[in-house]
Formats: structure tokens, sequence, C-alpha cells
């Protein structure tokens, strides 16, 4: 083979008097200035509290493990991550993926193995984030990012459902008021979150009144005080590592999922950037500080962040480390006061954030109709997997390994290949052939004198002298497969030339087929010259030109 070479800070809207602005450009320095703006990062922060304790405690249920083990365990996640984090105002907490991931470790194996898996899960966390591997993230398509929120908001509505349904009549009218609160107070004042107010309100209804329903202490114990240190009770055997590795690099990768996900739909709710691999070791660490005084690991608590940055607008690490203190607080001192909160009120708050979550404008048919089918198709294969699993990092993965199939097979057939033909100079015309998308090539009649001197027609082209193939598209392993079947071996002269000026060679499965190509030219006696290479591809293509087998 032969080869020749060819920021202004945005304002704010204008708001009203009693409204305070929320602004991208807050810090904390900003906000421990200006008691205004902590004001409303210490409410959003209880808010948030609010939201996770019942969440946090019913998830200790699903990992069989105690209450208190996953409360303790919040506390130093949301304290960590506030100071160690890359994205400010996420909440980090004990979460429900992680519990299903833990689950079946503890009954098979009990609660001794749980303290060894936290630990290995960190320290992968903390390798994944040191070794910057973090911006894998930018490889999730938008329409799983999409199907990833709309799946959230259906499983938030759909967790909050059971206190509501079947439950003795005066709760319907506690979800009422609550809604009614929620919805109309913002538009009288911002100064007080609305759904703080909400849970105020119908706690104090609820208490006075001695009405009988379901209330965040019906969800789980919570006893004063705070453990010590968690004590290591798995014999340190390379048996312990056999038990624990597979459940630690689930629980690493699905925390880690769930964490650059949230942090990426916080990104788009405050217009403001995060540190991705920052986010990620700190991450392991603080899930490591979890497991030894805890227990438990946990990520990204999501429909806690969205009350946290939507409903409360938060911006900065005052919110979180406010809502660990406030968990810490309610702990270890108004653990009674915590357990009178009706679930109702806590329920009919979530189901507004779940609301507000779904990104509706996906879902008109108006959209519908202008989104290319693949990508709908994968925004809902996402969304059925998350909702059938209750596992958002499933189904997030399944999303991409969807997309990526959907996305090879479309460019698969992105290439083509245009034949030209340099004629005998003795009458003949220029003809050409594309393949790939359409075949224009048409025979051509020579004429040639007979031997008496009169003319004589000819059938069939004239024989060329050369043939110019021009190959336009990407070169990788999924356009490059068929790339031999665009060439007319036996039809050519000697001399052909293959023009890749305007094509990229970009794997090993590129370089192949063009070997492939230039084998077969070889097989029929041709010469093959490939041309037009840019630097990048010509140096690849050289490296591995002939090496392949």
């Amino acid at each position: 083979m032969t080869t020749a070479h060819d920021s202004d800070r945005a304002r704010p809207e204008p708001a009203a008097r009693s409204v305070l602005p929320v602004r991208p450009t807050d810090t904390v320095l900003s906000v421990l200035r200006n008691p205004r703006l902590l004001t409303r990062e210490a409410l959003a922060g209880v808010v948030t509290t609010l939201a996770l304790v019942p969440e946090v405690i019913s998830f200790s249920v699903i990992a069989g493990v105690d209450p208190m083990v996953s409360l303790v365990a919040s506390i130093v996640l949301a304290l960590v991550m506030s100071v160690l984090g890359g994205r400010p105002a996420m909440v980090t907490a004990a979460a429900g993926s992680v519990a299903l991931v833990i689950a079946p470790l503890v009954r098979e194996h009990g609660t001794d193995y749980v303290l060894p898996t936290v630990v290995l899960a960190g320290l992968v966390q903390l390798a994944f984030g040191l070794a910057g591997l973090a911006r894998l993230m930018r490889f999730i398509p938008r329409s799983v990012m999409i199907g990833f929120v709309n799946a959230l908001g259906v499983l938030i509505f759909v967790a909050q459902v059971p206190h509501i349904i079947d439950q003795p009549w005066v709760v319907y009218p506690l979800f009422a008021l609550t809604i009614a609160i929620v919805v109309l107070l913002p538009k009288v004042t911002k100064a007080v979150p609305a759904p703080l107010i909400a849970i105020v309100v119908v706690t104090v209804i609820a208490v006075a009144a001695r009405l009988d329903v379901h209330t965040v202490g019906d969800e789980g114990p919570m006893g004063g005080g705070l453990p010590g240190l968690t004590p290591w009770l798995a014999p340190f055997t390379l048996e312990t590592l056999q038990i624990i590795w597979p459940t630690a690099l689930s629980v690493a990768f699905v925390g880690l999922m769930e964490t650059l996900l949230t942090a990426k739909l916080v990104d788009d709710l405050t217009e403001t950037p995060s540190h991705k691999g920052k986010e990620s070791w700190a991450l392991g660490v603080a899930n490591i500080a979890a497991g030894f005084y805890g227990g438990i690991a946990g990520c990204a608590m999501i429909g806690q962040t969205v009350v946290n940055v939507k409903i409360g607008r938060a911006r900065t690490r005052v919110s979180t480390i406010a809502a660990g203190l406030f968990l810490l607080l309610l702990v270890t001192g108004l653990s009674a006061v915590m357990s009178t909160i009706p679930m109702v009120a806590l329920a009919a708050v979530m189901m507004i954030v779940a609301i507000t979550t779904v990104d509706w404008h996906s879902l008109k048919p108006s959209t519908l109709r202008r989104m290319p089918v693949p990508e709908t198709l994968v925004m809902v294969v996402t969304v059925a997997v998350v909702v059938a699993t209750n596992n958002l990092a499933l189904g997030v993965a399944v999303g991409v390994l969807l997309a990526m199939v959907l996305f090879a097979r479309r460019v698969a057939h992105v290439i083509t290949v245009e034949r030209h033909v340099t004629p005998a100079p003795a009458g003949a015309t220029d003809t050409s052939d594309t393949y790939g998308t359409s075949r224009t090539a048409r025979d051509t009649v020579g004429v040639t004198p007979s031997a008496g001197g009169a003319g004589a027609v000819v059938d069939g082209p004239p024989a060329p002298e050369t043939v110019r193939y021009d190959v336009v598209g990407p070169l990788f392993f999924g356009s490059s497969n068929d790339l031999v079947e665009h060439f007319s071996y036996g039809d050519d002269p000697a001399t052909v030339t293959v023009d890749l000026s305007r094509a990229q060679v970009w794997d090993a499965s590129s370089v192949a087929a063009l070997d492939s190509v230039d084998e077969k030219f070889r097989a029929h006696g041709v010469t093959a010259t490939f041309v037009g290479l840019d630097d990048r591809s010509e140096a690849f293509h050289g490296r591995l030109t002939g090496r392949l087998g």
C-alpha cells in the first residue's frame, strides 16, 4: 500500500421587596455577611432535613440496619460533603439506591460486613475521583438525562402514595391544606419557605386536635444520643474480601452515578458549574467517614436536593451544613418533636417536588413529534427500567447502552464512496459512480475508426487511464465494516487513487478495512494509492497498517 500526505455576571430579574433574589454567584462568605441570605440558606436546610428524615429511616429498614445507623451516617455525609464536595447545595445522605444494594449482603452475612463493604466502596470512589474518571459523565446523552429526571419524578411521587391512600379520612383535609399552603403562600411572600410553614401548621393542628394520623415516629425509633465509632467485627481475611467486593463495587458505582447525575441536574437548575472529580473523591472520603461513625454508605439524595435548590432556593454549602446540623439537633435533642410530624404533610410536599421535577416539555406532543424516534425511545426505556426496578443507576446504564447501540446503527451508514473515472483521451466521456447513497454511473458509447477509415460504433465504455475514489465520512468500527464493498476491483485500471481528505481514520477496524481494500486491489493486479489523510489519521494508519494480521 502507498500513501501520500495531504463573563459577565448575569443580572437577576426584578423581584418584589419580600422576595430575596437568588444569585448564582452567591458564596459562603457573602451569605455569612448577609443576614437575609443566611436566613434563606438556613431555612432551606431545615426544610430539606424535614424531608430527609422519614426517607432515611425507611431506607434503613430496607437495608436491614438500625434507623439510628442511617441517621448518624447521614449527618456525617452531609457535613463532610458540605466541606469537601464539588457541588454546593447538593444534599448527600444515606440513600435508597445504596440500601437496595447492601440489603442482600446484610440478609446473607449480617451487619458485621457492612463496615468493610462501605470502606472498600469509599476507596473505589476515592480512586475514581482522583483518576479523573468523572469526565465520563459527558458521554451520557441528553435523552438519558431527561429519562433520569422524569423517572425520578415518578419514583418520588409513587413513594408518597402509601401515606395518602387507605389512611383515616382526616388525612385528606391535612393533605389539601398542605398543598394549598405550598402553592399559594409563595404568591404572598417568599421570605420563609412555604413547605416549612405548611409542615409546621399541619403538625400543630394534628397535635392540638390529637388527630390519629401516621407520623414520622411511626416510621422507626428515634432515640436521643449518638453512638460511638462503628466496631470492625469482620475478620481480616481473603474470604471477607471475596464476600464484600461485589457489593462494594456496586455501592461505589451506584453512588457515583446518582451523585454525578444529581450534580449535573443541579448545574442546570442553578446555572452554575460543579467540579465532578472533586465530588467523586469527596464522596469516597465521606463514605469512609460515615462507615466508621454511623455505619452505612450514601450518595446524593435527588429529591431532597431538589427541595433544597428549587423550593428552598439554596445555592451554597451553608444550606447543607445547616441541614446536617439540624439533623444532628433532631437526633440528639428534638427527636420527640420530630416524631410528631404527620407523614401526610411531608408526602404532600414531596409530591409537589415530584411534579416540578418532571420535564413536562419533553412530554408535549409537539416536542415528541419533532424529536427523533431513537431519542424518544431511549428516554422511554430509561424511565421504564427505573420505574420497574426502582433503581435509578440501572435505568441510566440501560439507557446509555441503548443510546450507544442506536447511535452506532445510525452512523454505520454515514460514509459514501464516490468513484470518478478519467477515460482514455480518444473521444472518451467522463463518468462517475456513487456508492453508499445512490449509483449514478452510466455506460458510455465510444467511437473508434474502422479499418476502412469509416467510423464504427463499439458498445461499452473505453478503458480508462485512472480511477479516483473519494471517501467521505468518519471511518470507525461501525462505518468501516462494509467499506470493502464500495470498490469495483475487477473493473478498475492498473492505477487507482483513494482520496481520504474528507474522511478520518479513528480505530484499528478502519485500518484493517483499508488494508483489506488494498489487498483486494492487489489481487486484481491494481495498485491503490491512499492520499489525503490528515496528520493524526496518517500517523495512526502508519502505525497499524500491515500489522493487524
